[in-house]
């Protein structure tokens, strides 16, 4: 072939590659309109005195930097490394706080034999500072890494 027909070929080869590239279709848009939430686990002492749980989903407002909650007052933030082979028997929550894993693999366990698995990203809301508590352990083979973020007095 001549230089310029390989040349007009390559041209038109990059060309189509970088179009197909930037096509959007009508389910990246959508995608786009319909995050998935933010999703936390709260724990939390019931009026039977154990640890329950649920998800909520904060609320999100619109920005220019994307999409924020209402500010939360904290009162510090702690890193802990933790064995994976940990286990702290039945408990409640020092104080309310957030725990985010950022690596390996815990669990929750309350009462009844429910376990919520703590995974990296992970939220866990811990507002069981009274009762009974829960049980924590680690799992899998490899140290647990998250933050202990305490929330200030309401």
């Amino acid at each position: 072939m001549r230089p310029i027909v390989t040349r007009g070929i390559f041209v038109l080869c990059v060309g189509c590659a970088l179009l197909a590239l930037s096509a959007r279709t009508d389910h990246d848009v959508v995608s786009a309109q319909h995050r998935a939430p933010i999703k936390v686990t709260r724990i939390f002492t019931g009026p039977d005195g154990l640890t329950h749980a649920e998800e909520i989903t904060p609320k999100l407002t619109a920005s220019g930097l994307g999409e924020l909650s209402e500010m939360i007052k904290v009162t510090g933030l702690q890193f802990r490394r933790q064995s994976p082979k940990y286990f702290l028997d039945w408990h409640p929550a020092p104080r309310r706080q957030y725990v985010i894993t950022l690596s390996g693999r815990g669990e929750i366990e309350l009462t009844g034999g429910k376990k919520i698995p703590l995974e990296p990203g992970h939220i866990l809301l811990a507002e069981d500072v009274t009762g009974k508590g829960h049980i924590s352990r680690g799992v899998g083979s490899e140290d647990r890494i998250s933050l202990f973020i305490p929330l200030a007095d309401e």
